[in-house]
């Protein structure tokens, strides 16, 4: 039952009930909700669209610029010797730490020598016995000779005396042998280094056993003042190669390349440069591919055998197409910008990298010269977009930023 309200003196129902306050209030949310829709869905009305962004571009440029095509490489010394023994025995002294540098003819290692030094002297004994029969001998042979000269004896005794002369010379000429053998050992027992270089890892310690079948080298000799670096080309690059310098053979080809460059792990660049020595004689059937080798100094040892890098061949181009770094991005390894069409819309282009810089892509297709990109700003940009271009010079770019 609803409350009644009493007015002059008669009872009344009430006007608006619960029901009535919540119907109202719902047509009011209603209307509210309409309201703004409209609103939103009529562009005349309210917010208004953004207008086109106003973005910098450039035309293309051509420069003279040096371009490089990258190769990675592996580091070698000009020399890389294992140190291995020559005779079994027990490792008496190590004369050197790991990673010494140390001079050709230098002591290393020392092997125990007592059983090489008795094998010695027992050549030395043997040798001194076999000239002794050969003074014996000689002086039999001495003694007969006249005699049978005379008659007195026959030839057949002096021929007997005759061979056991020889024999006892030969036997001389065996122990000296043997003697020579055991001091050759002896030598053995001391290991310089054969060339001036590094000493790698050494893996034994003193009182190891060591000798010829150890798989292990005592350490590694790498002789560092001059570096190799070994990089491949695919058949492709090798034909490009020959296109690009000039020269009948091969070999002629390969001394008009430039100096070239090496790029280290960290990204700079050696400060030797080098040159492109050899190559292999032909391709690799697994790989398809051909080995090449550059040469670098390295006086100061700052290059080690197993440093890995890129090597860098240079190829002067008198008009390549100049792209800045800024006006490109990304998509699957793939360089992309984005070009100015008609009614200042953007269309994005794949380019073809043929070196760069620092801050410079040089371009061998998917643009041309003269053509207008954006500049920056063009990671907020899509296909079709329509933008408001501000124009700046590519000559006062390269100004700021030099090739």
């Amino acid at each position: 039952m609803q409350p009644l309200l009493k007015t002059n003196g008669r009872a009344l129902k009430p006007f608006l009930t619960v029901q009535s306050y919540a119907l109202i209030a719902g047509v009011l949310i209603t209307s509210i909700i309409f309201s703004a829709c409209g609103s939103s869905a009529n562009p005349g009305q309210g917010f208004a669209a953004p207008p086109p962004p106003e973005l910098p571009v450039v035309a293309v440029t051509t420069a003279p610029a040096t371009t490089y095509r990258e190769y990675a490489a592996a580091l070698e010394g000009k020399v890389n010797v294992e140190i291995r023994p020559q005779v079994a025995g027990f490792l008496e002294k190590i004369y050197v730490d790991e990673g010494a540098f140390v001079r050709a003819g230098q002591p290393l290692f020392k092997i125990n020598d007592r059983e090489y030094s008795e094998v010695s002297n027992n050549a030395k004994a043997s040798l001194s016995a076999a000239q002794a029969n050969i003074q014996r001998a000689k002086v039999e042979v001495d003694r007969l000779t006249p005699l049978v000269a005379a008659k007195v004896i026959s030839e057949v005794q002096l021929k007997t005396a005759q061979a056991n002369y020889d024999a006892a010379v030969a036997a001389a000429d065996q122990a000296k042998a043997v003697l020579g053998s055991s001091q050759i050992n002896i030598g053995y027992t001391l290991i310089k280094a054969p060339v001036s270089g590094y000493i790698g890892r050494i893996p034994f310690k003193t009182g190891a056993l060591v000798g010829k079948g150890e798989a292990q080298p005592l350490t590694v000799l790498s002789d560092v003042s001059e570096m190799y670096a070994y990089f491949s080309l695919s058949e492709p690059d090798f034909i490009a190669f020959k296109n690009q310098f000039a020269g009948n053979t091969l070999e002629e080809k390969v001394r008009k390349v430039p100096a070239v460059e090496l790029l280290l792990a960290d990204g700079s660049v050696y400060t030797q440069k080098g040159r492109l020595s050899t190559v292999d004689g032909q391709f690799d059937r697994t790989m398809g591919a051909i080995s090449f080798r550059a040469s670098f100094p390295n006086a100061g040892g700052t290059l080690r055998t197993g440093n890995t890098g890129r090597v860098r061949i240079p190829q002067l181009e008198q008009s390549a197409l100049v792209v800045p770094q800024e006006a490109t991005f990304e998509i699957q390894d793939k360089v992309f910008v984005f070009a100015l069409a008609d009614s200042n819309k953007v269309v994005s282009k794949p380019l073809a990298i043929s070196g760069k810089t620092a801050n410079y892509y040089f371009v061998s297709s998917g643009i041309t010269a003269g053509e207008k990109i954006v500049f920056s700003g063009v990671g907020n940009l899509r296909d079709g977009m329509t933008i408001v271009p501000q124009p700046i010079s590519a000559d006062s770019l390269l100004k700021a930023k030099p090739l």
